[in-house]
């Protein structure tokens, strides 16, 4: 059994401490932000003190800004909606398309099969500006440009290379001695992999799609040059902000808050399943 002292707990419990307080502060001020308005934020010195208001949080429901120069109308629900079409869209797809090939990858080795696979991630690591000025000039002249079937295929350079590679991972796992007892039984390859495959590695696969969710989710690039006003998502709408009357920062703070809760609650629900989904994909692949 391990012992350690008493100043050694200390020290370690002073040290996870900072750690969490280092991490968790900002988002715990731009919750507080978001309930000030933007006056209580720009006060000089800055306070804890304030009169909680939810205006941040009802311009944004109700798509009316109110600022110095006016009344501005703003979509971020709208832009909400759209992450929500984009991200789980692009999902779905990654893993249509993800997980077959992750089983091939994993099972039937080729030549040229490491190549490939390296390929594929290596469009992961990729800057965005490097796909997205030709794919933009590519778009418009097959009529993708500004659809959400363009924006879901873009975002598969996303999702498909973190689902094939993690899931890959999980497959590799299973021992192949259990699908080759099945298929000597007399079923099929399919079968095989519908049936045993896919069920052993279904926590993998759940932690790659959330993965892949989360990273779609927080997505600028891509949606601030393919899409226009209508399609982008919270990244992009955040922009709206940014006024000519000034920067509106009690509304981009709430907006911040709106837009990462999903990701967050995934994120704390499924957190096992994503550090051993991460962890996998790490060292296997």
């Amino acid at each position: 059994m391990e012992h350690t002292s008493i100043l050694e707990r200390v020290l370690r419990g002073i040290a996870i401490t900072a750690v969490v307080l280092f991490f968790i502060f900002p988002i715990f001020w731009i919750l507080l932000m978001s309930f000030q308005t933007n006056e209580t934020i720009l006060r000089n010195p800055p306070s804890m003190a304030f009169v909680p208001t939810l205006s941040n949080y009802v311009a944004l429901l109700t798509g009316r800004l109110e600022t110095a120069a006016g009344t501005l109308d703003i979509s971020f629900m709208q832009n909400l909606k759209n992450s929500v079409i984009l991200s789980v869209s692009s999902v779905a797809v990654a893993l249509l398309l993800g997980v077959p090939a992750a089983y091939a990858f994993a099972r039937h080795k080729f030549r040229g099969s490491e190549d490939i696979a390296f390929t594929l991630l290596s469009f992961r690591f990729a800057p965005p500006l490097l796909v997205v000025l030709p794919l933009a000039l590519y778009f418009q002249d097959v009529g993708l440009a500004d659809t959400y079937i363009g924006l879901i295929w873009v975002y598969q350079l996303i999702c498909l290379p973190l689902i094939l590679w993690i899931v890959r991972g999980y497959f590799e796992d299973i021992p192949a001695d259990v699908e080759y007892a099945y298929r000597i039984a007399g079923h099929s390859w399919f079968a095989t992999f519908r049936k045993i495959a896919l069920p052993l590695a279904g926590p993998g696969i759940a932690a790659a799609g959330l993965l892949a969710f989360i990273f779609a989710w927080n997505n600028f690039v891509f949606a601030l040059v393919l899409g226009s006003a209508d399609k982008q998502p919270v990244t992009v709408g955040a922009l709206a902000f940014v006024t000519a009357s000034g920067i509106q920062f009690g509304q981009i703070a709430a907006a911040i808050v709106l837009s990462i809760a999903p990701t967050l609650a995934l994120a704390i629900y499924a957190q096992r399943y994503l550090v051993e989904g991460l962890s996998l994909g790490a060292v296997k692949g």
